[in-house]
């Protein structure tokens, strides 16, 4: 048996099962949810500083907005925080490296 022990996207299962094998798994509980996300992102991340493509980038807010809504928040909720943040403190367009202030 080889073994992942980690989240997979809801499909996993299905497409192991169509290449003959069978997966092994669990439902977890919310807590257990959560900490395996946060796992998830940290990997997803990893995967983003390797292979710098469009598909880990979407890896990525698949799973921030998985976690987003495990938190009890939707994904307009999420995405009207960035804007406020946005428009409050702007985004990363100039470029900006702060060295310091005096």
């Amino acid at each position: 048996m080889t073994q992942y022990n980690k989240l997979v996207r809801d499909k996993i299962p299905k497409l192991i099962e169509e290449q003959g094998e069978t997966p092994i798994i669990r439902i977890l509980d919310d807590a257990q949810f959560t900490r395996c996300l946060e796992l998830k992102l940290d990997e997803e991340v990893g995967e983003y500083h390797r292979d710098k493509t469009p598909e880990e980038l979407a890896d990525i807010l698949e799973v921030v907005f998985a976690l987003a809504n495990a938190k009890g928040y939707s994904r307009d909720d999420l995405i009207d925080v960035y804007q406020r943040k946005h428009d409050a403190r702007g985004g990363f367009e100039k470029r900006i490296f702060l060295i310091g202030k005096e």
